[in-house]
């Protein structure tokens, strides 16, 4: 693969005027969704579009259903915003450099309201929603170097106080979601991302995450193309893009309204959902697999917002997997708990199945595919 481009030298752009943001009007493509403003409680208030009312969708369809009218946000757990637009937000290490660049700009990042810090998203977020006025940084020197992009990456997390390329990290990882560095590039016109080890990771991660997606595909879980970049790093393909197209993408988290900071979701409750979602049953076994592959891989990072589901075609899916990678969790537990348990046996995968309505049948015969598949990363052994 050719995903290599000549190294530029990157200009500093002169400092931007930051105006607050009054009110944001939300599209997916050329399509206007609606218009979201503040309460003066400071809860969001959004109203779909007219036209949107006869010819759209129910963007979030649990907590902001396609009606008429104005609809408030709760508070909690999105500090007032509604979960499909807290789906658009960067999370970790996005935050971290949006948080960095305005400094640069000698705005102090505190003062932003959540419209604000979406108008920032503009139209480079995650999924298939714009938010406009689209103040999204433009750096002007968008690259596929992954060692330079590596290089300014180790400069931010070494806390270095200039780096030339923070606008183009900004550009190209700032509406990212996730704790870990990652950037997007393309890689023969075609959207990727790629991953770069944080601090506490060990030193070969992107050789353990690409492993790991490999063995996740043998088990018959659904996964976008994978690639292990320059040896070392851990890329994969866009499943939001789809042939120049954006692809409507909710997560777990925004969707249910379940925090992923702490263990706020149960693998039943999920798939549940996941059937009221989708009206598929096939989509409720897709995550019954993937439950099984987190337990006896000992991926426990499996919170809310490691789940996603598309909206493509006029009907609600699954999403294909990301971010399996051995972890901790949660004190030793699993982030969604198993039958309400975070280090569950058997007897408790099954209690998903039976609780969730599915065949006993061919839940346990899931279990032996994966069981038989994984076991050069299996770290549970029963």
């Amino acid at each position: 693969m050719n995903y290599l481009n000549q190294k530029r030298k990157l200009n500093v752009k002169e400092r931007v005027v930051f105006e607050p943001i009054k009110s944001l009007n939300i599209h997916v493509g050329d399509r206007h969704i609606g218009r979201m403003a503040l309460s003066s409680d400071r809860l969001c208030a959004f109203e779909y579009s007219d036209q949107f009312l006869l010819d759209g969708f129910a963007i979030s369809p649990f907590y902001l259903p396609l009606r008429p009218g104005l609809q408030i946000s709760h508070r909690d757990p999105f500090d007032g915003l509604f979960g499909i637009f807290n789906d658009s937000l960067p999370d970790g290490w996005g935050h971290l450099l949006i948080d960095r660049y305005l400094v640069s700009q000698g705005i102090q990042p505190q003062a932003l309201s959540v419209l604000d810090r979406l108008s920032l998203v503009g139209t480079t977020g995650m999924g298939a929603l714009e938010f406009r006025p689209d103040n999204r940084v433009r750096s002007g020197q968008l690259t596929n170097d992954i060692e330079f992009l590596a290089k300014e990456v180790n400069h931010i997390l070494s806390e270095v106080e200039y780096s030339e390329g923070l606008q183009v990290l900004v550009e190209q990882g700032g509406s990212s979601g996730g704790a870990r560095p990652k950037a997007l590039i393309n890689i023969d016109d075609i959207p990727w991302i790629v991953k770069f080890a944080a601090p506490m990771d060990p030193s070969n991660i992107g050789a353990i995450e690409y492993q790991y997606s490999l063995i996740a595909k043998k088990c018959g879980i659904e996964m976008p193309d994978t690639a292990l970049l320059e040896d070392k790093y851990f890329g994969i393909r866009r499943f939001d893009r789809s042939g120049g197209s954006k692809i409507h993408i909710h997560s777990a988290s925004g969707l249910l309204y379940a925090s992923h900071r702490f263990p706020s979701l149960d693998y039943s409750d999920l798939i549940k959902a996941s059937y009221a979602l989708t009206k598929n049953l096939e989509e409720a076994y897709k995550i019954f697999r993937l439950m099984i592959f987190n337990v006896l891989t000992g991926n426990k990072d499996d919170h809310a917002k490691n789940f996603s589901f598309c909206y493509e075609n006029d009907e609600w899916r699954f999403a294909p997997a990301y971010d399996l990678v051995p972890s901790d969790g949660f004190n030793g537990n699993h982030s969604t708990t198993i039958a309400t348990k975070g280090q569950p046996d058997l007897k408790d995968i099954m209690t998903v199945a039976q609780e969730c309505g599915l065949n006993n049948k061919k839940a346990r015969g899931i279990f032996d595919e994966v069981y038989s598949n994984c076991s050069e990363i299996k770290q549970v052994n029963w």
